[in-house]
């Protein structure tokens, strides 16, 4: 059975959860856990999301996201792409870091914003790796008691629940989090519900179904492929071919320069798609750019394929 589509919400709440090829650990030093965090501050700014908690395990990762106007979709392809990309770069290896697509639960904030921010800083406890989540230094709790300064956070939004004054507010949720210590494993929380994309009450289910926007399928190399062989009225297989004909050769630069454009396939991927090597594709898709500015009717074919992608309503597998 095909998975639901993913919804976003313009301003939702997401607990999500990245986990290892094969339970293999995602973090090989602390310079891999300061690099993720680097990335996850990037990301505040380039995608608008704000973040409410983060815990760094072994071999997992929790988030509690909120997002904005860009989806979490591409936010977090982003942010897998680039710190697989740095794992590998470090341990001179290649192939996927993380097992599948990431976890994604969109919960009511108005009911379990609090929980959920517990519940993630308390994992480290729950694995018996420390008693009291302030041992655990990779994590976000401690940021919260004003221990730690951690510029990708958004904090101060959530500490006025919990008391007029800064120093009263870190601690009744340092008491409020120490409350939960007994607290074990919640399925709600990673999407054991009739939705399990969903965590909330009925009108919440309702209202988030209503106002979702459907987001589109994560474009593949194959989709970029099969339209731009359309469009040149060529085979997959010549695509592929040796030839270095100058149709062949723009096609291929073609498949490259709406996998850049969308964001969400790599020139290393279309170079192995179509057997070349990234460089090979880089300088291709460099070279179209500028033919593009000279040649209207190639820019005009470039733009109408662009569109054609761009309307694709299938939903995301």
């Amino acid at each position: 059975m095909a998975r639901k589509p993913r919804i976003h919400l313009s301003g939702g709440l997401y607990h999500v959860i990245f986990r290892g090829n094969g339970g293999q650990p995602v973090f090989l030093s602390d310079e891999d856990r300061y690099r993720f965090q680097l990335l996850l501050q990037e990301g505040t700014c380039r995608f608008g999301y704000r973040v409410y908690a983060f815990c760094l395990m072994t071999n997992h990762i929790h988030l509690a996201l909120q997002v904005a106007e860009i989806p979490l979709s591409r936010s977090m392809q982003n942010l897998s792409f680039r710190f697989t990309r740095w794992i590998n770069w470090r341990q001179k290896r290649t192939g996927h870091l993380f097992q599948g697509r990431y976890k994604a639960v969109l919960v009511d904030s108005d009911s379990y914003l609090l929980e959920l921010i517990r519940y993630i800083h308390l994992n480290p406890v729950r694995a018996g790796m420390v008693k009291d989540p302030v041992n655990y230094p990779w994590s976000s709790h401690k940021a919260y008691l004003g221990k730690e300064t951690l510029p990708c956070m958004t904090i101060d939004s959530l500490l006025i629940h919990f008391g007029k004054t800064l120093e009263e507010a870190r601690q009744n949720y340092h008491g409020f989090v120490l409350d939960g210590l007994g607290e074990e494993r919640r399925p709600e929380f990673h999407g054991a519900g009739a939705d399990t994309r969903l965590l909330g009450d009925d009108h919440f289910l309702e209202k988030c179904l209503s106002d979702s926007e459907k987001l589109p399928m994560r474009l593949t190399p194959q989709i970029f492929v099969d339209a731009v062989c359309r469009c040149y009225e060529i085979s997959e297989t010549e695509l592929k071919s040796p030839s270095q004909c100058r149709n062949l050769s723009e096609a291929r630069a073609v498949v490259g320069w709406l996998a850049q454009k969308f964001d969400c396939v790599t020139l290393s991927e279309v170079g192995a798609f179509v057997n070349r090597d990234v460089g090979s594709i880089s300088s291709a898709v460099r070279r179209l750019s500028n033919r593009m500015s000279g040649v209207p009717e190639l820019a005009e074919r470039v733009r109408l394929l662009e569109a054609e992608l761009g309307k694709l309503v299938i939903l995301e597998a």
